[in-house]
């Protein structure tokens, strides 16, 4: 008659399935049940010579057996899981692949068959959690990219659509180049005879030229080269190549005469010379290359030129360039493709600000470095000028107005000497706040001009931030604010500032790409696309 212990330790032996998965586990128990069960045949119970049962034994059997029983459960939840979340991947890559504009099978490159393998041992456990997602780093992708596949795996498509028609740009900049070169200066030469006796009526000869001088900054160099951009459709990096050197030509022009015409007058006036002093071309056209918006007969040189420091320099400058394109085709598209199709909405535009402060932060390093530290530096070197003194130490600000006058001192001293300086003169300094007010104004109608005839719409995010919280900051934050919390301030603002640009003005570029209006009145012009932009409105979702 069997006992209780035999018949429980039989029943187990029994209920043991055959799972081929763990042949070593099911050879194992057979072998264990095979033993008892032989055991039992031969004459009953394991008996030793005093006819006790041995208890030991028969406890060591059932915690061998129920361990084993323990491996063999996690082993088959560990399968269990495994198959599970393989259907749930496979599930989200489907339902990933229906939909209209996939982000991420356009602008990053897809996993191989071999990162997939190595990345697959990595699940977390069921409900155990953090879960981790296939993804790279920023900063690695570029040598990962190497290494795995042996080669760049970078599309430059955006890169090449941005500065496309560039043999026309350059032929619209040589058109325009020329025309400041030979323009003003021919303007100014005659105007300068006139005032030496040629005119008999000098103030009518000097109304004349400077009408002239006017109509041809307006005209001229002012709407010619905007019509040219917008006529040919520019791309975003070819149009802010043609009006950025507008700009700073048409500012050019205007210090060479600003600084030339009072020489005349007072020569006029005293006669101290047979001929009014009168720049030769040679100064001229090395002023129109200086990088320097003020006019000056002569600067400090250098000896020689360090073309090594040059070619390092333009190399950082096509470096940032790459870079900066990195930027947003990792960090940018992806994300505003998907967010410009959405109505607004105050949550999601909050976290779009902040999610756009690293890229927009990033950017707005990139482009100090590269144009205001590095392309400059390169063109000084080439030309030999020696004041270098392009930006000061304007992250140490604690004000924003020692912030507008340290970070690009080359535009700030021409707003300072001929627009609030001269506004000053002109009011017998009576009015500087209201001077300021137009140096203000000034800034922004032309920051916003180049935005918007660069991007193609009218959406004044910058000129409103220069005109309200950069005046308020001017005057809240002003020179008399020190101590290191008040930069702190600055930083956030200035950070904050930045996501706010790239957030609006992207969601504003997608929005007119997906709902373009055929005929649009000029109201419809001025109100953002992206106020109203759906996705049952989107037209052309390929289109970048």
């Amino acid at each position: 008659m069997e006992s209780g212990d035999d018949r429980g330790l039989r029943s187990r032996c029994q209920a043991v399935p055959k799972i081929p998965t763990f042949p070593d586990l099911d050879n194992s128990l057979d072998e264990e049940c095979n033993q008892e069960q032989h055991q039992q045949g031969n004459g009953g119970n394991h008996v030793s010579s005093n006819g006790k049962i041995e208890v030991e034994h028969v406890i060591s059997k059932k915690l061998q057996l129920k361990r084993k029983a323990e491996y063999l459960k996690s082993d088959l939840m560990h399968q269990f899981d495994s198959q599970v979340n393989d259907f749930m991947d496979s599930l989200i890559e489907e339902s990933a692949s229906l939909e209209s504009a996939p982000v991420s099978a356009v602008f990053s490159p897809p996993l191989s068959d071999k990162e997939r393998s190595k990345l697959g041992s990595f699940r977390p456990p069921h409900g155990q959690g953090k879960l981790f997602v296939s993804r790279r780093s920023l900063l690695d992708t570029l040598v990962v990219d190497v290494i795995d596949e042996g080669r760049l795996v970078l599309h430059f498509d955006l890169l090449v659509y941005a500065f496309g028609q560039f043999p026309l740009v350059v032929c619209t900049w040589i058109c325009m180049f020329l025309s400041v070169l030979l323009v003003p200066y021919t303007l100014f030469h005659l105007w300068s005879q006139t005032q030496s006796g040629a005119c008999s009526h000098p103030r009518l000869c000097s109304l004349l030229f400077g009408s002239a001088f006017l109509l041809y900054q307006a005209l001229g160099v002012g709407f010619l080269p905007t019509y040219v951009v917008v006529s040919n459709s520019f791309p975003p990096a070819s149009c802010f190549i043609i009006i950025l050197e507008q700009v700073r030509l048409m500012m050019k022009a205007h210090s060479f005469v600003r600084e030339n015409v009072p020489r005349v007058l007072t020569w006029a006036k005293e006669k101290t010379s047979p001929r009014p002093v009168v720049p030769q071309v040679s100064q001229y056209i090395y002023f129109l290359f200086a990088p320097t918006l003020i006019y000056r007969d002569k600067y400090p040189r250098n000896p020689v030129i360090r073309w090594g420091y040059v070619a390092t320099k333009l190399l950082q400058v096509l470096g940032c360039l790459f870079y900066a394109y990195y930027v947003f085709v990792r960090l940018c598209i992806p994300q505003f493709r998907s967010i410009s199709l959405q109505l607004f909405d105050l949550r999601a535009m909050v976290l779009c600000i902040f999610n756009s402060i690293l890229p927009g932060v990033l950017i707005l390093f990139l482009g100090f470095f590269a144009f205001l530290h590095c392309w400059l530096n390169a063109f000084a070197e080439m030309l030999r000028f020696a004041d270098r003194m392009f930006y000061k130490d304007w992250w140490n600000s604690t004000s924003f107005a020692n912030y507008y006058r340290t970070w690009n001192v080359v535009v700030h001293d021409w707003l300072y000497y001929y627009v609030y300086r001269d506004l000053l003169l002109m009011s017998q300094r009576r009015f500087r706040p209201v001077a300021m007010l137009f140096v203000f104004t000034v800034s922004a109608v032309v920051h916003e001009y180049i935005l918007a005839i660069c991007f193609g719409f009218f959406y004044p995010v910058l000129f409103c931030l220069f005109m309200c919280f950069g005046m308020m900051f001017n005057f809240i934050l002003h020179d008399q604010r020190k101590g290191p919390i008040w930069n702190i301030i600055m930083w956030t603002s200035l950070f904050l500032g930045q996501g706010v640009i790239i957030c609006l003005y992207s969601q504003e570029w997608y929005a007119q790409c997906y709902c373009p209006l055929k005929e649009p009145s000029f109201l419809e012009l001025l109100k953002p696309r992206s106020w109203s932009c759906q996705r049952g409105l989107m037209a052309d979702s390929d289109r970048l």
